[in-house]
């Protein structure tokens, strides 16, 4: 029986802007320090140097460097579907804004959480509008494939929409990214916390890659966090360390509760988390502000679900449906070795819309195909050798025979004891021992009687 799941379609995404509060934090810098295992670094990195002290506070996200740029623009989708704008000349240069300007866009922003402004958070949008201008441009292009499965998902659970960015800062809206502690997919979810929000791991496959499912799973966590915490910022800096490290912050702070309070008592990285999310709200609102040119966006086809029953390849699926196998690829992250494991269980396979008719009507010789072809034996035949027999020793050889002429019914010799016998008399006689005739005959002792009839053989 075939089932389908619902269709999932990409649509271009559109921000309005409307009327919000916005507040200007300041942040103590000189409570920075190598307290409680709290190092402080100087960063070599500095876009700005009137911002040099502000940054060796705090730690970029991973996701803020430049390495990233390179692998996401490797992607099937960024090399299909994003192209760079030809009517939208990129400046070489940020403008240059007072802090007025950044106070009053940020107000400006729809938001439910707070969006503060200090130099924290200067630094960080500076990060984006000028060192990392290129992966703007990508992710406001990229924006069109992920940003309405993440709004969907934080809608289904009545939070914040703004979260949608949270990918941004955690991923660089990178579906198969790893970071260096093994966080994995969009959301960046650890291998616990993912099995915790039920998101299946195996060899094959890996959930936390799965846009949707992870989406899912990353709205209740975050909603279960601000039960926790009851304060946005709070609940996204627990996202990057955790709530123990937010609950440590906490008591080392005296008890407060606010973000900008426990700030120098957080881990670097979480220092810069909370302003860095602030940051990309900002560039994925004003970048036309600041010159940046977003990557123009094809429409990607419209996709559609079918149940797997059979192990079968992504190569096997591009070859009956004459897809590129990248394209199957990209639709499919959530497996790890481009095999859909649908022995293991009905697995779902991702393809355009159009195509999806194709594999149904082909199925049978798919699986007939994937049979011919599999990636693992499922039953091995074992050639035994057969174990050489030791060559016998001639004297055993002898023995062996006469034991078996005398279980087969051979003929026996007999002697009679004569008056003055003994056993050892006999057994000369008859070229024996006296053990040998104790053994024939049942003897216990050397005591024997005249007339007495002994065999000898």
């Amino acid at each position: 029986m075939r089932q389908k799941l619902i269709a999932l379609s990409f649509i271009f995404y559109n921000m309005a802007l409307c009327p919000a509060a916005a507040q200007v934090v300041e942040t103590d810098l000189d409570d920075l320090d190598d307290e409680d295992g709290i190092e402080v670094i100087d960063d070599d990195d500095e876009e700005d140097d009137n911002l040099a002290d502000v940054q060796e506070g705090f730690d970029f996200p991973e996701a803020l460097t430049d390495a990233n740029l390179d692998s996401l623009m490797s992607q099937y989708m960024s090399k299909t579907y994003l192209s760079t704008a030809g009517d939208c000349e990129m400046l070489s240069q940020n403008p240059d804004f007072p802090s007025e300007v950044y106070i009053e866009r940020l107000s400006r922003m729809p938001t439910v959480m707070e969006m503060a402004y200090n130099d924290v958070v200067r630094s960080c949008i500076d990060r984006y509008m000028v060192r990392l201008r290129r992966q703007v441009s990508y992710m406001l292009g990229a924006a069109n494939f992920y940003m309405p499965i993440f709004e969907q998902a934080l809608d289904t659970y009545q939070l914040p929409l703004e979260l949608k960015y949270l990918p941004i800062i955690e991923s660089a809206l990178n579906p198969t990214a790893v970071s260096h502690a093994g966080a994995t997919g969009l959301w960046q979810f650890m291998l616990a916390t993912g099995r915790a929000y039920g998101l299946e791991v195996t060899s094959l496959s890996d959930d936390r890659r799965d846009p949707v499912k992870s989406s899912m799973a990353a709205a209740r966590y975050l909603r279960d966090l601000y039960q926790l915490f009851g304060d946005w910022n709070l609940v996204i800096a627990a996202y990057n360390c955790g709530p123990e490290n937010i609950n440590r912050a906490i008591r080392r702070s005296g008890g407060k509760r606010d973000y900008w309070e426990i700030y120098p008592y957080l881990p670097k990285e979480t220092r810069g988390y909370v302003p860095a999310f602030i940051a990309a709200n900002y560039a994925m609102t004003y970048y036309c502000e600041h010159g940046i040119c977003p990557m123009t966006s094809k429409l990607p086809v419209k996709t559609d679900t079918v149940m797997v029953s059979r192990n079968i390849t992504f190569q096997q699926v591009a070859q009956a449906c004459d897809l590129d196998v990248d394209m199957v690829r990209s639709l499919n992250p959530v497996y790890r070795r481009d095999v859909v494991p649908g022995l293991s269980a009905p697995s779902v396979l991702r393809l355009p819309v159009n195509d999806v008719a194709r594999f149904i009507d082909m199925e049978d010789s798919i699986y007939a195909m994937a049979g011919q072809q599999t990636l693992k034996r499922q039953e091995v035949e074992v050639e035994e050798r057969p174990t050489p027999q030791p060559r016998p020793k001639q004297r055993a050889t002898k023995q062996r025979a006469t034991k078996r002429q005398g279980r087969s019914g051979g003929s026996a010799s007999y002697a009679t004891a004569r008056r003055g016998d003994s056993l050892g008399a006999i057994a000369r006689r008859n070229h024996t021992t006296v053990a040998k005739l104790k053994k024939l005959n049942g003897l216990r002792g050397d005591k024997i009687t005249v007339g007495q009839k002994l065999r000898v053989k």
